[in-house]
C-alpha cells in the first residue's frame, strides 16, 4: 500500500455529511499528523478542485471535482429519483424549459434540464457553463454570494455583451442583485439568448448557503405577465421541495 496515497484518501474521507468542514490544524490534531504534511495534502486537493477553502473561516470542504466523481454513482444513489420528479412536475405545470443550475466557484453549471418537444424553446445542455452576471438563472446565484465576492467578481471578470440587453455595467448589476435579494426571485429578458425570458429562484443548502438556482424559461411571446406571476409561485413551491431533497442529500457545492 502506498502510504502517502492512503493518508491523502483518509483526509478526503474526513469530509462527511456530519463534519463537512475542517481546518488544517483540526485535521492534523484529529489524525495525529504533521501540520506541514496535512497542509500539503489540502493544498494539492484544493488545486485540483477536490477541496475548496472558505476565504473567511479558512476551512476546507469538498469541491466540484469530488462531486463530479460522485456523479459516477449518482444513479445508483437514486438522488436523481428525488430531484427529477420536482423538475418534471414543474415542467408539466408550465410546459416551458425547466433547469437546475449549480454553482462551481465563479461559474454556473447546468445540472438537470427538461425541455418541451416540438416547440420554440430555450435550449440548455446539461454540463454547460455560464458566467454568474448574465440573466436571471445566474444572477439569482450571484445575488446571494458575499459582498466581497460580488465586488471582486464584477471587478475582475470580463463582462461580455452577449446580446444588446445584456447587463454589463457593474452598478446596474448590483442594483438588480439587491432587487433579487429583496424579492427572492429573478427575471431577465433576452440577456443571454435573444427573445427568451428566464425566471429563477435561488437554491440553498442545508446551511442556507447558495448552491444554485431553479429556472423556467421560454420565448417572450408565451411568457405573459400573468404567466410570469404564476411561474414565480410554482418556482417557489418547487424551491421548498428541492430544499427537502438537498437536506437529505446535501450538495456541498459553492464558491
Amino acid at each position: 500500500m502506498l502510504k502517502t496515497v492512503d493518508v491523502a484518501l483518509t483526509v478526503i474521507q474526513m469530509f462527511t455529511k456530519d463534519e463537512p468542514e475542517w481546518s488544517g490544524s483540526e485535521l492534523a490534531h484529529k489524525m495525529n499528523l504533521d501540520h506541514a504534511k496535512i497542509y500539503r495534502i489540502l493544498e494539492t486537493f484544493e488545486s485540483r478542485n477536490f477541496l475548496q477553502k472558505d476565504p473567511t473561516t479558512k476551512k476546507y470542504s469538498l469541491g466540484f471535482a469530488a462531486w463530479e466523481l460522485g456523479m459516477a454513482v449518482y444513479d445508483r444513489l437514486n438522488v436523481k429519483e428525488f430531484i427529477q420528479p420536482i423538475l418534471e412536475e414543474l415542467f408539466q405545470q408550465t410546459e416551458e424549459s425547466v433547469f437546475l443550475t449549480l454553482l462551481d466557484k465563479d461559474e454556473a453549471v447546468t445540472f438537470e434540464a427538461i425541455e418541451p418537444d416540438n416547440k420554440v424553446k430555450f435550449s440548455v445542455t446539461v454540463g454547460s457553463r455560464a458566467p454568474l452576471y448574465v440573466g436571471a438563472s445566474y444572477r439569482s446565484i450571484l445575488a446571494f454570494m458575499s459582498e466581497e465576492f460580488i465586488n471582486s467578481y464584477l471587478t475582475k471578470s470580463e463582462l461580455k455583451q452577449y446580446t444588446e440587453k445584456t447587463m454589463t455595467n457593474p452598478e446596474e448589476i448590483k442594483r438588480d442583485l439587491n432587487k433579487i435579494r429583496q424579492q427572492g426571485w429573478a427575471v431577465s429578458e433576452g440577456e443571454y439568448t435573444p427573445d427568451i425570458i428566464a425566471i429563477a429562484v435561488p437554491v440553498f443548502d442545508q446551511h442556507h448557503k447558495i448552491i444554485g438556482s431553479l429556472t423556467i424559461s421560454g420565448p417572450i411571446y408565451r411568457m405573459t405577465e400573468e404567466k410570469r406571476s404564476e411561474f414565480i409561485s410554482l418556482l417557489e413551491e418547487a424551491q421548498v421541495k428541492l430544499a427537502d431533497v438537498i437536506y437529505k442529500f446535501p450538495l456541498k457545492i459553492r464558491a
